[in-house]
C-alpha cells in the first residue's frame, strides 16, 4: 500500500528525527518488544492501514518483524501541526484471533 505518511516517516528516520512516546515504551515493555527492533526494522515494515487525516496527525499502522522474526504491529505518526519528528506511538504483538494468519487484515 502506498502511503505519503509512511514515506515521510522513512525520510525522518533517515534523518534520525524519531522519538518514542511514553505509551510506545509502555506497550513495548508489556509485549516484550525491543524498541530498537521496531526502529531498526522500519525500512522493511509494511503499511497495513493508513490514517492520513487522523485528528492527532497523519499516522500509519505497520507490520514489522522483531529480531527473532516475530510479528509486531506499530503505529507511527507525525503530530498534527508539525512536520517532524516521526513518533512511535504504540506497538504490540498482533492477536491471531483478531488478525488474518499473515497479520495484514483484521478479522471481521
Amino acid at each position: 500500500m502506498e502511503s505519503a505518511t509512511f514515506d515521510r516517516i522513512l525520510e525522518l528516520a533517515r534523518q534520525r528525527k524519531i522519538i518514542v512516546s511514553d505509551h510506545g515504551y509502555e506497550r513495548a515493555e508489556r509485549f516484550n518488544i525491543l524498541v530498537t527492533d521496531v526502529t531498526r526494522s522500519l525500512a522493511f515494515a509494511e503499511v497495513i492501514e493508513d490514517y492520513p487525516q487522523d485528528w492527532k496527525g497523519p499516522s500509519v499502522l505497520l507490520l514489522h518483524a522483531d529480531s527473532s522474526g516475530r510479528p509486531v504491529h506499530a503505529v507511527w505518526g507525525i503530530a498534527a501541526g508539525t512536520t517532524e519528528p516521526a513518533v512511535l506511538v504504540t506497538c504490540y504483538r498482533p492477536d491471531p484471533m483478531r488478525w488474518s494468519q499473515d497479520f495484514r487484515k483484521r478479522r471481521t
